[in-house]
């Protein structure tokens, strides 16, 4: 019955394609990245029936649409050792479209989140978390507080170099912005 399903949904000849065969597996690599492992198993064994009957056309050297009929009276009449290749062919397949699956995932999650982070570049060009996150502790207390006295008292406690790279730091990612509404806030401390 599962063979005679499958049969059904070839026995369109004029789908008996390479174009189709590509189809079927892009159709596999997104159903893999929306989670329906199922229906990718399903699409995954037409896919595989679909290149077995390609391969079989090669072989034969007639169009594919002539090779749906034969492909099935062989998989019918097939022994346990064809249908372990076919089976280990299916499984491997399946493999390469969860590796696919996966690397795609995550080139878009990449994507995704460089695309965050490009909108969250401050004017100087630097990313206000990262910055956040390389402030010593008592700077960190400073933007967590937004208290502007204790953000000039600690940069008059740095030495004036290191004072400084923070500072210009947290300009160029938009962590401090000179001349705010705060007019003592304007000027940064010497």
């Amino acid at each position: 019955k599962q063979w005679y399903q499958r049969r059904v949904a070839i026995t369109a000849g004029h789908l008996a394609c390479e174009d189709t065969a590509s189809y079927l597996t892009c159709w596999c690599v997104n159903l893999e990245m929306e989670e329906k492992h199922d229906l990718m198993k399903q699409v995954a064994h037409q896919t595989i029936v679909m290149q077995y009957i390609l391969e079989l056309a090669k072989t034969m050297e007639v169009p594919p649409i002539a090779c749906v009929p034969s492909f099935f009276t062989k998989i019918a009449k097939c022994d346990d050792k064809y249908m372990e290749g076919f089976n280990l062919e299916l499984n491997a397949f399946i493999g390469r479209i969860e590796k696919r699956s996966k690397e795609k995932m995550d080139k878009l999650m990449k994507e995704a989140e460089e695309e965050e982070r490009q909108k969250r570049l401050g004017p100087g060009g630097l990313d206000p978390v990262e910055v956040y996150e390389e402030l010593p502790d008592e700077l960190k207390k400073c933007f967590d507080t937004k208290d502007v006295q204790l953000l000039q008292d600690t940069l008059l406690a740095m030495p004036k170099d290191e004072a400084e790279q923070w500072l210009q730091k947290c300009v160029d990612s938009g962590l401090w912005v000179p001349g705010g509404n705060d007019e003592s806030a304007s000027a940064p401390p010497e």
